[in-house]
C-alpha cells in the first residue's frame, strides 16, 4: 500500500498547487481578452458620445460656411496699427498733462505756500459716512525740532464710486488725490506749493478722460514725492507698511533721467563700522532701488583691494533688471570692512570699466556716473579725474556723487571736491532717516541736460510690472506664509498629536505644501499688470537755468489687458496667440508668462522673462543652450524688422502638465514709435486656414430678411468669451458681456448702422461712442444662427428610450458646444425635475472661454492623431477628493472646403466617473479585481483615468508604477519631453546673523516684532503642550530647506530631562526646533519631464502580448479616444524604487563655488537694442554750480528713538 500512499500524497499536492498552476505569469493576461475589453469599451463611449454630442448634425450645420487661407503678415501689420494708434493716444493724453504741468507752474511761481492748504490726501479722505477723526491733542503743539506748530488740517470729503474699468475700484471723476510718501512732510513749503499748484489739473486730466474714455489712471509725479493722481481713490490699507514712493518707480525713473551706467564705489576701511555701515548700505540699496531695465550697474567694495560684491560680476557692468538688483543687495549684506581704503585704486578701476563698457558698446550707452560711498577720503585724487574724465574740457563724460557717512566727519572736503568738480553732487548722511530723500538728490542732477534742453520730451515706455505693488512685498508674504504653516502644525498636532509624525502623514503635509508653491496661474486677479507712458516735466522759470530743476513726471497706465483686447484673439484661432517683445528682449505679455506664484505671491524677477525663455523649441538641446535659430529671430524682433519664420515647438499647458510638440508659423513687425515689437504665431497643421461667413449670411443681410438677431440668442443656456472684444461702449458699461451683446444686436437692428472702422481714433482724440469688431460679430452671429437647436434641443426628454438609456448609465450632467468664434452652448441633463433650475450652473461659470478651454485645444489637437474621437480627462489627483467626480469629454468639429480645413467648433460632455468606473468594471468583469492582475486606463499624457484603486485618479502614472512607465518609455508607448521652466521660484535658508538689515526697510521691524511674539507664544504653547519627543526632528524636516538641501541636525541623545521632564537643556533644545527655519526667495530654473503618446500609426507594440515577467503587461490602445488600457501582472516582482514623476526639478549647471543661477546668466547674456532717447550732456550744464552741501534734515526724533530701540531689542 505504499504506492497507494504516495500517490494519494502527490495528487493532494498537485490539488493544493492547482490554482497557483492556473496563474502562472505566462499565461495570466490573455492579450485577445484584453483586445476585445478595449474595442467593446471604445465602441461604448464613442457610440455615447456620438448620441449625446450630436457631432454630426454639428458639423452638418456649418456647411454653408467657407475656408480661406490665413494671411499671417496682413494679421500683424493690422494688429500692431491698432496698438499704435491707441498708444498714441495715451501719449497725446500724457503731452498735455506736461504741457499743463509745465505752463501751470511757471505761472504760480511767485504764490506763496499755505500750509494749511487742504488737499484730497489719498490715505487721509473720508467718504460721507465716516467718523472724522478725532483732533490731535494738545494742539497747537510745538514740533521741537523744527520750532513751529504741529499742522493739522482735516481731512476732506468725497463721494467714491466703484467703476469696473477701474476694476471696482471706488473712484471720484472729480477730483484727483494726492499720495504722500511715508518719508515726506507734506507740509513742507516745496512740497505744499506744489501740491498747491498741481491742483489746477483735475481740469486736463478730466478732459483727457472725457476725450479718451479707455484711459486708465492719469498722474503727477513730483519730484518733491508726492504724487497726484486721477481720478481720486483712496490709497490701499492692506499692506504693513506703504512703500510707495513714485520716484522710485522706474516710469519716474526712467523719464527723469536717460539710461545710465552706474559704478558704485564703497568704501570698507575699518572705520566704516556699526551705524555707518548700516547708513551705507542703506544708501546702496536705495540707490539700486533707482534703477531700472535699461540701466547698467556694478557695485565695488574698496580696502587695500578693489573687489566686486557678487565675484562673478567682476570687470564688467549688469543690467538692473529685478533678479540681478537681488543677487547685489544679497551680496551687500554679507559685507564687511577690513583695512585702509584705497581711493585710488578704486577711481581707476571705475573708470576703466566705464570707459570698456562704451568702446565695447556694452552697458546703456548713454549717462555714466560713479558713486562713492564712505566716511572720508584722504585727498581728492585729482590725477585720476584728470586722466579720465577731464580729457574733452568742458565735457565731463562721467559723472560723480559721493555720498559722506558718519555725525562726526573731519575730511569732507575731498570727497565733495569729487562731486563738484565732475558734474556730480555731494551729500553728507548721519542718519538713516535721512537717506532716501537724500540719495533721490542725483536725479535732478542726472536731469540737468534734459532740463536745459526744454523741447525734448522723451516718450518713455515702461517694462511691464504689478500696478502699486513692491516686490519687498514678496518677501514679506512669503514670510507670512511660513508663519502660517508653523501655526498649522501646531494646531494640528494639539488635535492628533503623534499621528502627524508618521513618515506617510509627513510626506503628504510636505508634498501639499510644495504644491502651492508650483502654482503659477496665467491669468490672475491678485495684481493689475501694466506698462506706463510717461514723459519729464522741466521747470521753465527764468532763473532755472542755474539749478535745471525737473518738477516731476507726467504718465498714464495702459493695462496689459486693454492691449490684448486689441489683438482679436480670434483671428488667430485656437492655440494661436500674440505677444509683445521689449528692446531689451523681455515679453510685455506672453501666454506663458507666469508673474506669480502660490496663488498670489509675486515673483521675485518677474519682469524681466525674455521671449527665448517662453518659446521653446522642440531641438532636445540642454537647459540654456538655445538654438541659433531662435537667437537670430529675437535678435530681428528686438531690432523691430518685420519677418516671419516656422519653428518645431514644445508647448505645455493645463498647469505645466501636459504638453504638444507642433509646428508653429511666427510673423512680427515693430509697434512704431514705442521699443515693443508685436510677435504672433499660429499652428501650421491647422492655423493657416479659417472659416469665413459667405456675403449672403452676412447680419444686414439677414437682418433685410427678418431676421431678428436677438432671437439668434434666445434662452440662458450660452455665453460668450469674457475676454474677447465683441463690441464696446465708451460711456456705458454693462453687467455681463452677453447683455452688453444683446445691447449691440438691437443697435444693429436699427436703420442707419455702420460699422466704426477702428478700436482708437487717430489723434487729435475723437474717440466714437461705440465699436464693434465687425468680422467677429459676423463670425458670432452666424455660429449663433446656425447651433442654435444645440441648447433647445428636445429630443434629451424623459420620453427618449435611448437618452434616458444613457442618462442612467452613465450619469451624463451636460452636452456642451463651443465654436471658433467664442460661443459656449449646453444642455443640460436632468434626473428629476427638482434640480432643473440649478443644472449646468457649474459648467457654464468655468468654461465660458471657448477656443480657450483646454479640453477644445486638446480636442483639436486630438482630431490629427484620428478625426473620429474624443479626448478624455478627469482633474489632476481628483482620486484625493471626497467630491464626485466628472469626466470630460470632446471633440472637434472640422469643415471642409476646396482642400482647405479649419476647426470650426468643438462638441463635448461631461459625465460621472463612478459611471464610467462601473462601465469598465462591466465589460472585464472580476478579471481586474482579484489580486493577480492591475488594470488601468491612462490618457494620452500618462495620468490615470481608471484604477482599481479610486484614490489613483487624477495622478501620474509614472507615481504609481515607475518600473511599467519606464518599460512603456523604453518600447515607445510613450515619449519622454523635456520642458525647462526658466521662471521657477526657489527656497533658500535664510539666517538672521547679519544684523546690518535692520534699518533698511519698515516691513523689516513688523517682521521682527512678528517673530518675537510667534516665539513667545509658541514657547508658551510648548509649555502647555509638553510635547512628545521626536517632534523637534519632524519640524526640522518640514521648515528645513524647502529644496531639501540643509539636512535636519540629529536630535541629541541627552535632552537633560530631570524627573520632571522640564530640564533647563530641554527647554533649550525644544526652542532650537521650534524657531522659524525661514527661507527666502531665489529666482531659478526647473525642469519637467512631460510625456506624451507616441504617435505612429499602428505601433508596433501594441501588437505585443505579455511574456512572463520579461514583459508582464499588455498595452493597448482604446479606439476612438485619446486612451490606453494597461493590463499588468501583479504576480511579477515589481521595482517600487522606481518612480517617474511630472514636478518640477532642480537643474543642475555647472557652477563654480559660491556662484549663482544669475552668474551663470550673466556669462550668457542676449542682445539688446538700447532706447532711441538718449540726453547726457549740454553745453551750459558746466554753468551750475550747486553740487550740494552738509546737509541736514529735521528728522522725527520719536521715529528715531523707535529705530533706535528696535536694533537694541531685536
Amino acid at each position: 500500500m505504499s504506492w497507494w500512499r504516495l500517490y494519494l500524497g502527490q495528487l493532494a499536492i498537485l490539488v493544493c498547487l492547482a490554482p497557483y498552476v492556473n496563474l502562472q505569469p505566462a499565461e495570466n493576461i490573455n492579450y485577445n481578452l484584453v483586445h476585445s475589453w478595449a474595442d467593446k469599451l471604445g465602441m461604448e463611449l464613442f457610440h455615447l458620445g456620438d448620441f449625446i454630442t450630436r457631432r454630426k448634425e454639428v458639423q452638418e450645420s456649418f456647411k454653408d460656411a467657407k475656408v480661406v487661407s490665413r494671411n499671417g503678415a496682413s494679421i500683424v501689420d493690422s494688429m500692431a496699427k491698432e496698438i499704435e494708434m491707441m498708444m498714441d493716444l495715451k501719449v497725446s493724453a500724457v503731452r498735455r498733462i506736461m504741457d499743463t504741468a509745465e505752463n501751470t507752474a511757471l505761472s504760480h511761481q511767485n504764490e506763496k505756500a499755505d500750509k494749511m492748504f487742504s488737499y484730497y490726501s489719498a490715505k487721509e479722505m473720508l467718504e460721507p459716512g465716516d467718523p472724522v477723526p478725532p483732533i490731535p491733542t494738545p494742539a497747537p503743539d510745538m514740533d521741537k525740532d523744527i520750532g513751529e506748530p504741529l499742522i493739522y488740517v482735516q481731512p476732506k470729503v468725497v463721494v467714491l464710486e466703484p467703476r469696473p474699468e477701474f476694476h471696482n475700484t471706488p473712484v471720484n471723476f472729480s477730483v484727483s488725490s494726492v499720495h504722500v510718501p511715508v518719508n515726506v512732510f507734506d507740509r513742507a513749503p516745496d512740497v505744499i506749493k506744489a501740491i498747491q499748484w498741481s491742483e489746477n489739473l483735475d481740469q486736463i486730466f478730466r478732459d483727457n478722460y472725457k476725450n479718451d474714455p479707455t484711459l486708465s489712471w492719469q498722474f503727477f509725479g513730483s519730484s518733491t514725492g508726492f504724487m497726484r493722481q486721477f481720478p481720486a481713490s483712496k490709497w490701499r490699507k492692506d499692506v504693513p507698511v506703504d512703500l510707495y514712493d513714485c520716484r522710485l518707480r522706474s516710469w519716474y525713473m526712467e523719464a527723469a533721467t536717460s539710461p545710465k551706467d552706474i559704478v558704485i564705489l564703497m568704501d570698507g576701511s575699518g572705520s566704516m563700522l556699526g551705524q555707518r555701515l548700516d547708513i551705507a548700505k542703506h544708501v546702496v540699496n536705495t540707490i539700486l532701488d533707482t534703477l531700472g531695465t535699461n540701466d547698467f550697474v556694478n557695485i565695488f567694495t574698496f580696502d587695500k583691494e578693489v573687489s566686486p560684491v557678487v565675484g562673478c560680476f567682476d570687470e564688467t557692468l549688469i543690467q538692473a533688471t529685478l533678479g540681478n538688483i537681488r543677487e547685489l543687495k544679497e551680496g551687500i549684506e554679507l559685507f564687511s570692512p577690513k583695512s585702509i581704503a584705497n581711493y585710488t585704486a578704486a577711481l581707476t578701476k571705475a573708470f576703466e570699466i566705464l570707459e570698456d563698457a562704451k568702446l565695447n558698446s556694452r552697458g546703456a550707452q548713454c549717462n555714466q556716473a560713479i558713486m562713492i560711498i564712505g566716511d572720508g577720503a584722504p585727498e581728492n585724487n585729482r590725477e585720476v579725474f584728470e586722466l579720465h574724465n577731464w580729457r574733452d574740457p568742458p565735457y565731463k563724460p562721467v559723472r560723480v556723487f559721493t555720498y559722506l557717512i558718519g555725525k562726526e566727519v573731519a575730511n569732507w572736503d575731498d570727497i565733495r571736491w569729487m562731486a563738484c568738480e565732475n558734474q556730480g553732487y555731494y551729500v553728507h548722511l548721519s542718519d538713516t532717516a535721512e537717506v532716501r530723500e537724500m540719495v533721490l538728490n542725483y536725479i535732478p542732477v542726472m536731469a540737468r541736460p534734459l532740463v536745459l534742453g526744454r523741447h525734448d520730451h522723451p516718450v518713455i515706455w515702461s517694462q511691464v510690472y504689478a500696478d502699486i505693488e513692491d516686490t519687498k512685498l514678496s518677501d514679506y508674504l512669503w514670510d507670512i506664509s511660513q508663519c502660517e504653516y508653523q501655526k498649522a502644525d501646531v494646531l494640528q498636532f494639539w488635535q492628533v498629536r503623534d499621528r502627524m509624525l508618521e513618515p506617510i502623514e509627513m510626506h503628504r503635509r510636505k508634498y501639499r505644501r510644495m504644491k502651492e508653491t508650483w502654482k503659477q496661474p496665467v491669468d490672475s486677479n491678485v495684481y493689475q499688470f501694466m506698462t506706463t507712458v510717461s514723459m519729464p516735466i522741466y521747470d521753465r522759470r527764468e532763473n532755472a537755468t542755474k539749478i535745471a530743476n525737473i518738477l516731476g513726471v507726467a504718465g498714464t497706465d495702459v493695462p496689459i489687458n486693454e492691449i490684448k483686447k486689441l489683438l482679436s484673439p480670434f483671428t488667430l484661432g485656437v492655440n494661436g496667440y500674440a505677444f509683445i517683445v521689449t528692446n531689451n528682449g523681455y515679453v510685455l505679455f506672453h501666454p506663458d508668462f507666469r508673474p506669480i506664484f502660490q496663488g498670489y505671491i509675486l515673483k521675485p524677477s518677474y519682469n524681466s522673462v525674455d521671449m527665448i525663455e517662453v518659446e521653446l523649441l522642440d531641438d532636445d538641446r540642454a537647459a540654456r543652450d538655445f538654438n541659433p535659430l531662435l537667437m537670430t529671430i529675437r535678435d530681428s524682433i528686438i531690432n523691430q524688422s518685420t519677418g516671419s519664420k516656422w519653428m518645431l515647438v514644445k508647448n505645455h499647458f493645463d498647469e505645466m502638465k501636459r504638453v504638444a510638440r507642433i509646428k508653429r508659423q511666427y510673423y512680427w513687425t515693430a509697434i512704431k514709435k514705442t521699443p515693443f515689437t508685436l510677435v504672433i504665431s499660429y499652428p501650421e497643421q491647422y492655423g493657416v486656414s479659417h472659416m469665413d461667413i459667405r456675403a449672403d449670411q452676412e447680419i444686414h443681410r439677414i437682418s433685410i430678411k427678418g431676421t431678428n438677431l436677438r432671437n439668434v440668442f434666445s434662452g440662458k443656456r450660452w455665453k460668450i468669451h469674457p475676454d474677447w472684444l465683441f463690441c464696446k461702449h465708451s460711456n456705458r458699461t454693462f453687467k455681463t458681456p452677453e447683455i452688453e451683446l444683446l445691447y449691440f444686436l438691437e443697435r444693429m437692428s436699427e436703420p442707419g448702422w455702420r460699422w466704426p472702422g477702428s478700436r482708437s481714433a487717430m489723434p487729435p482724440e475723437h474717440a466714437a461712442a461705440m465699436f464693434c469688431d465687425r468680422q467677429l460679430m459676423q463670425a458670432l452671429v452666424f455660429d449663433a444662427r446656425v447651433t442654435g437647436w444645440f441648447s433647445n434641443n428636445t429630443s434629451f426628454n424623459s420620453k427618449d428610450d435611448k437618452g434616458n438609456e444613457f442618462k442612467q448609465r452613465f450619469g451624463v450632467t451636460v452636452a456642451f458646444l463651443a465654436t471658433h468664434s467664442g460661443l459656449t452652448r449646453w444642455h443640460e441633463f436632468h434626473s428629476n425635475a427638482a434640480e432643473e433650475s440649478g443644472a449646468g450652473e457649474t459648467f457654464s461659470q468655468n468654461n465660458t472661454r471657448a477656443i480657450d478651454e483646454i479640453w477644445y485645444k486638446r480636442a483639436v489637437d486630438q482630431h490629427f492623431v484620428r478625426e473620429e474621437s474624443f479626448v478624455y480627462s478627469v482633474p489632476f489627483d481628483a482620486g484625493e477628493s471626497n467630491s464626485e467626480i466628472l469626466v470630460t469629454a470632446s471633440h472637434a468639429v472640422f469643415h471642409n472646403e476646396g482642400g482647405k480645413t479649419a476647426p470650426a467648433a468643438v462638441v463635448g460632455f461631461q459625465f460621472q466617473h463612478s459611471a464610467l468606473y462601473k462601465l469598465f468594471h462591466n465589460i472585464t468583469g472580476n478579471a481586474c479585481a482579484v489580486d493577480d492582475k492591475d488594470c488601468y486606463i491612462l490618457d494620452n499624457n500618462g495620468y490615470v483615468v481608471i484604477s482599481t484603486r479610486v484614490h489613483e485618479t487624477g495622478r501620474f502614472f509614472g507615481e504609481v508604477n515607475g518600473a511599467i512607465m519606464k518599460r512603456l518609455l523604453e518600447e515607445n508607448v510613450y515619449k519622454q519631453v523635456t520642458v525647462y521652466d526658466y521662471q521657477a521660484v526657489c527656497f533658500e535658508s535664510k539666517s538672521d546673523n547679519n544684523a546690518s538689515s535692520m534699518l533698511l526697510s519698515p516691513i523689516f521691524h513688523v517682521l521682527r516684532v512678528g517673530k518675537w511674539l510667534l516665539h513667545t507664544a509658541l514657547w508658551y504653547i510648548v509649555q502647555l503642550l509638553q510635547w512628545a519627543p521626536g517632534v523637534s526632528s519632524h519640524y526640522a524636516d518640514m521648515y528645513g530647506d524647502s529644496n531639501e538641501t540643509e539636512p535636519p541636525a540629529p536630535p541629541p541623545e541627552d535632552h537633560g530631562r530631570n524627573g520632571n521632564g522640564h530640564g533647563k537643556k530641554d527647554k533649550d533644545y525644544w526652542l532650537r526646533y521650534l524657531t522659524l527655519h525661514r527661507t527666502r526667495l531665489k529666482p531659478c530654473d526647473m525642469k519637467r519631464e512631460l510625456y506624451t503618446l507616441f504617435k505612429e500609426k499602428d505601433n508596433v507594440v501594441y501588437n505585443m502580448t505579455a511574456h512572463a515577467c520579461e514583459r508582464p503587461f499588455v498595452v493597448l490602445p482604446i479606439p476612438f479616444s485619446n486612451l490606453i488600457l494597461l493590463v499588468i501582472d501583479q504576480l511579477c516582482p515589481r521595482d517600487a524604487t522606481v518612480m517617474l514623476t511630472v514636478n518640477p526639478q532642480p537643474i543642475d549647471y555647472p557652477l563654480a563655488i559660491n556662484e549663482t543661477l544669475a552668474c551663470y546668466k550673466h556669462a550668457r547674456e542676449f542682445n539688446r537694442m538700447r532706447p532711441h532717447s538718449c540726453i547726457s550732456r549740454h553745453a551750459n550744464e558746466s554753468g551750475i554750480k550747486l553740487c550740494g552741501k552738509a546737509c541736514s534734515i529735521y528728522a522725527n526724533l520719536g521715529l528715531l528713538l523707535l529705530c533706535h530701540i528696535l536694533s537694541r531689542w531685536l
